[in-house]
């Protein structure tokens, strides 16, 4: 017997748009760094996946709640465990005219299995996408998949007849530096469309009249301009330069606060902060350690962890506002396994005994990858992790780099030490964590597993995951993935970090824990 899963059409259709002329309002918005690609196939970069999510749509969404609700599909069938089958919204327009339909979505579904193609990390458990009519498609996956709905958030789905046109049915590969016309340009099925792209400059969109659903916005054009410097950034918000920004500096709040003008709007976020190694080579790229890689040494890795001190860089660089992690995993993803946030204890002579005892009594030096632009105080806390490394004679030969320059070297492994941050997205659930992070590189799994890190046992535990249906067994299973995780110390956690957005009173952007701004919820009063 077919067990039915059907959601009921979410808001009733408006192919005006529905906005008014005497409400419409623009809004200028900014963020610490720039979008990476415009292809939404090429990245998993959360804010690069973010921005694109307002120009292009997957078969299901998030809302600010983080609640699943139907996008581009109107409902769906478990016609058997493996084979959902999904009934496609109709009279949807591509932002050119063309109409959308199963074609774009067997199609996308090809695009995002060509090399480049980042997406594939997201929806690699997905075997295949068949056409059964013209609004209708069958998702087959690998095995049982019960997180399928939310892993499809992040299938965005590209017009098939503009991609050949322009020659772009392959994914922009962003770690051989190809280009392509989906790269700078954009046609989407979104609440937006791209008016104008401007790389590190500006990024212009503007309301599509067009779209299916009936906007909850009251918004014409939003003009997006990445600002690195946090000085600068706070500065054209207190100006009004800048409507809003979705990353205001720690230590602007007070003064941002103070402003009769403006409001700042706090919230935990699901990303932890954390530090990785290559684990994968003989010798390291950037280090004075040569014929062997000390970071496949248990110890060594174990005395880095423990020469950190988690509660200095809370204290110290973060104005008392993180929440210290023993796993690289936010309390609030599904799935997040009890009991496990305990810390190896700050220790740095005995980081300096593990050392010797794995053969480098006068440490050494290596490279650490550090972006200075992408999170809370990245480079602060990269210069007090260096400082206290110093401290246990392992010398840091600093990388600090803008997002895309330091996503680049991740994406091509060019690394030895790096920071990253991950917060379980685009799914919100812990399997986002294990399978693009911890899981061996490779087979659709491991794209942010910069480090190479590869564990038999952990990846065996993941195939469990990816098809446990019960809740209850599930995070069972997820515990014991990270048990095995935090005995090797393939990485070393230090902190969920904060979400601070700011803007001028009367403005509304639905703040969410994935700290992504949803455009077609804004309202400017």
């Amino acid at each position: 017997m077919r067990r039915k899963l059907v959601l009921a059409l979410a808001l009733a259709m408006a192919a005006g748009g529905g906005i008014g002329a005497a409400s419409a309002k623009p809004l200028n918005w900014s963020f610490s760094g720039d979008v990476q690609t415009l292809d939404p196939h090429a990245s998993n970069n959360t804010f690069t996946n973010a921005f694109i999510n307002n120009v292009y749509e997957g078969l299901t969404r998030h809302t600010h709640e983080l609640k699943i609700e139907p996008a581009l599909a109107i409902s769906w069938d478990l016609v058997n465990p493996t084979v959902w089958r999904f009934k496609l919204r109709q009279g949807v327009k591509f932002h050119n005219g063309e109409s959308f339909d199963a074609d774009d979505v067997v199609f996308s579904w090809a695009r995002t299995n060509t090399p480049g193609a980042l997406a594939l990390s997201t929806i690699n458990l997905v075997k295949d996408v068949r056409k059964v009519d013209q609004y209708t498609v069958d998702i087959e996956t690998k095995g049982p998949f019960p997180i399928l709905l939310s892993v499809l958030t992040q299938f965005f789905i590209m017009d098939q007849g503009w991609s050949a046109a322009n020659n772009t049915t392959a994914s922009t590969n962003l770690s051989a530096n190809s280009e392509t016309h989906a790269n700078r340009a954009a046609n989407g099925t979104g609440p937006f469309k791209l008016r104008s792209r401007e790389a590190d400059v500006k990024t212009v969109l503007e309301v599509n009249a067009g779209w299916w659903d009936k906007p909850a916005h009251n918004l014409t054009v939003a003009t997006f301009t990445p600002i690195k410097s946090d000085a600068t950034r706070t500065s054209s918000l207190l100006s009004g330069a800048i409507d809003a920004t979705v990353a205001i500096p720690l230590q602007d709040i007070q003064r941002v606060s103070a402003d009769t003008k403006l409001q700042v709007v706090q919230g935990p976020e699901l990303r932890t902060i954390y530090f990785g190694f290559d684990q994968s080579r003989d010798e390291l790229l950037f280090s004075d350690v040569k014929g062997k890689n000390p970071f496949k040494d248990i110890r060594v890795r174990r005395a880095i962890y423990q020469a950190i001190d988690v509660e200095a860089i809370k204290r110290a660089v973060m104005r008392g506002i993180a929440w210290p992690t023993g796993i690289i995993m936010s309390p609030y993803l599904t799935g997040y396994p009890q009991g496990l946030n305990d810390r190896l204890p700050f220790d740095p002579d005995g980081a300096k005994k593990l050392l010797t005892e794995a053969g480098y009594p006068n440490g050494f030096s290596v490279g650490l990858a550090c972006p200075n632009d992408r999170y809370v105080y990245d480079e602060q806390i990269c210069l007090a992790v260096t400082s206290m490394l110093a401290k246990i004679g392992i010398k840091i030969d600093p990388q600090f780099e803008t997002a895309s320059r330091w996503g680049q070297r991740l994406n091509t492994q060019n690394l030895s030490m790096f920071m990253l941050g991950h917060a379980g997205l685009p799914t919100a659930d812990a399997y986002s964590t294990l399978s693009e992070v911890i899981a061996t590189r490779g087979a659709g799994r491991g794209g942010l597993n910069a480090g190479g890190y590869s564990n038999p046992k952990f990846d065996a535990v993941l195939v469990k995951i990816e098809q446990e249906g019960n809740q209850a067994e599930r995070v069972k299973l997820i515990r014991e993935a990270m048990v095995i995780e935090k005995a090797d110390i393939p990485h070393v956690p230090i902190h969920q970090q904060p979400l601070v957005w700011a803007a001028k009173k009367g403005i509304d952007m639905k703040q969410a824990p994935d700290n992504r701004l949803r455009l077609w919820y804004v309202k400017v009063d």
